[in-house]
């Protein structure tokens, strides 16, 4: 089975991500986790992402499309895999579209974690943090007992600084602005799945399970 995951910053995919790698067996690739493979193994392609990486600059799109096509032609990804971060744009997604041809196979489902904006803004900008344990919580739905401090270990609670409003709605422009447009792209191909981001983290999953009628 072979998964793409979509939906925007804080909707919940990293939780679901888990759930589903767990249950069917299939490797979670991400982007990032590509790119640390490709340069810790000094491959072609991996030295020049990193060079383009320790410049500040983005890595070009040929060159990302290069490590995926290498990363799902390894051994593990032959049952299948869930592929996150990528696409992100229209154009990576038809890039995609040649990769699983030169493969002889295909995406089997689109899922997309679908929440409103505005909701998404107030769990993000809301989250607070243990500086020592890690622990999560939420100025509102999840809030600690004595506000800054942590339940579990009274550590101090702090604001990530990818969470504060500015940043927040940055990121959430830029998913509007690039990646959103894929939805349609993808619900042309009749194998997109819209899930309620907002039900209880069971629920979600559940209803992911339905979609993809159970297939291991």
């Amino acid at each position: 089975m072979k998964i793409l995951f979509m939906g925007p910053p804080g909707a919940g995919k990293g939780t679901q991500a888990g759930k589903i790698v767990s249950t069917y067996k299939i490797p979670h690739i991400s982007t990032g986790d590509m790119f640390r493979k490709a340069i810790s193994e000094k491959t072609d392609l991996g030295v020049t992402a990193k060079a383009y990486l320790d410049a500040g600059n983005l890595v070009p799109d040929d060159v990302t499309v290069g490590i995926i096509k290498d990363r799902l032609s390894e051994d593990d990804c032959k049952n299948g895999f869930l592929l996150d971060g990528f696409p992100r744009t229209v154009s990576q997604a038809e890039s995609l579209d040649g990769i699983m041809k030169s493969m002889n196979t295909e995406i089997d489902y689109v899922i997309n974690i679908d929440v409103e904006l505005n909701e998404l803004k107030a769990r993000l900008v809301g989250r607070r943090i243990c500086k020592s344990c890690g622990a999560t919580y939420h100025i509102n739905f999840n809030p600690p007992k004595e506000d800054g401090v942590c339940d579990k270990c009274a550590g101090v609670l702090y604001q990530r600084k990818d969470d504060t409003e500015e940043t927040v709605d940055s990121r959430l422009n830029v998913y509007v602005e690039q990646t959103k447009p894929l939805l349609s792209y993808y619900e042309k191909t009749g194998n997109l799945v819209n899930v309620n981001g907002l039900d209880e983290i069971d629920t979600v999953f559940s209803k992911i399970q339905n979609a993809i009628g159970g297939i291991s």
